[in-house]
């Protein structure tokens, strides 16, 4: 029996809320209309590991995709037990940028009746941008908003509302640990290939914009970078929600970090079980990004998901319903 299909074009509903499947987690995540993120009405983790499941070909292999059609499944009853049927699924670069997305999206339709969408890595940056701008305010001024994730970094700028310069690169830390640093203890080399690699993908992306950039408040919006930040030192805490996390930091842990194997990397502050290997690629990464954009970022608590729900929110309030959020 099929399951009950969800609306990705907002209605009008009491509540609309995101669905994020990427590489480590399907994350369901209702807020009402008219109320705070801070405070959703629902949130449901269902755990993944679709790095696990990678074959060399780039393709999610069956034990992935049966993983991906379970948290759907999931997450939509949940959702519809609590009367929920606005929502946005969304499916990030784990699947956008697999050999076989197209069947895995197909077998997902097919067995629960939910159509996973794709946006691209220039409107997550924008996203990302958006819930940073909405989490510090107007008064924090320009921002530089960095998003390491998977697959992907994205990177935008703006002084107001809205993004100006939106981009994104592959970059991401499981896709630069596949790439460059394949050994559970890579050599320097490799190590200094990825972060020259990097610098100059930044570099050629940015370009004029370089110096503006370095004047602006860089923040930092990723599970990646949270950690980064934790490992450096900072506590979790109500005085913790936005940590710092400066380059002199990663210049730091990266030599320690690329002489441990991942299971040793996993005892670490803030370093979980699941990311500990991508956690030297995402560091070299953040090292090299930081670099260029001026040496430190501030941490924030929201990315592309609460960017996704913002825009939502703003659209049934303020434009009516069946309004597309692509």
């Amino acid at each position: 029996m099929r399951r009950r299909t969800w609306r990705s074009r907002v209605r009008t509903a009491t509540a609309v809320g995101v669905l994020d499947v990427g590489c480590f987690s399907a994350r369901l995540l209702v807020v009402e209309r008219g109320g705070s993120l801070l405070d959703p009405v629902c949130s449901h983790k269902t755990r993944l590991r679709l790095d696990r499941a990678l074959d060399r070909e780039g393709r999610i292999g069956p034990e992935g995709v049966d993983s991906i059609v379970a948290a759907v499944g999931k997450a939509g009853e949940i959702a519809a037990r609590r009367g929920v049927d606005s929502v946005f699924p969304l499916a990030t670069s784990s699947i956008r940028d697999a050999a076989n997305a197209t069947e895995v999206v197909e077998r997902v339709r097919r067995e629960t009746g939910t159509e996973l969408r794709f946006l691209s890595g220039q409107r997550e940056a924008e996203l990302s941008y958006l819930a940073a701008r909405r989490w510090f305010g107007a008064s924090a001024g320009p921002l530089a908003v960095l998003d390491i994730g998977g697959g992907t970094v994205e990177l935008a700028a703006g002084e107001g509302e809205q993004a100006s310069f939106a981009r994104s690169l592959r970059l991401g830390a499981r896709e630069s640990t596949r790439t460059w640093l394949q050994t559970d203890v890579p050599p320097k080399e490799r190590i200094a290939a990825l972060r020259g690699f990097a610098l100059e993908r930044a570099r050629d992306v940015l370009a004029e914009a370089e110096p503006t950039l370095r004047g602006y408040r860089t923040v930092g919006c990723s599970k990646v970078l949270r950690q980064l930040a934790r490992l450096a030192g900072a506590r979790p805490g109500r005085d913790a929600t936005s940590p710092e996390l400066h380059v002199d930091d990663l210049r730091t842990w990266i030599p320690r970090l690329a002489v441990m194997p991942a299971a040793r990397r996993a005892d670490l502050p803030g370093i979980s079980r699941s990311r500990a290997h991508q956690a030297l690629g995402g560091a070299v990464v953040a090292e090299a990004l930081l670099t260029v954009l001026g040496g430190s970022l501030v941490v924030c608590p929201w990315s592309t998901t609460q960017g996704l729900l913002l825009t939502l929110l703003d659209r049934t309030e303020q434009r009516g319903p069946r309004r597309s959020v692509a």
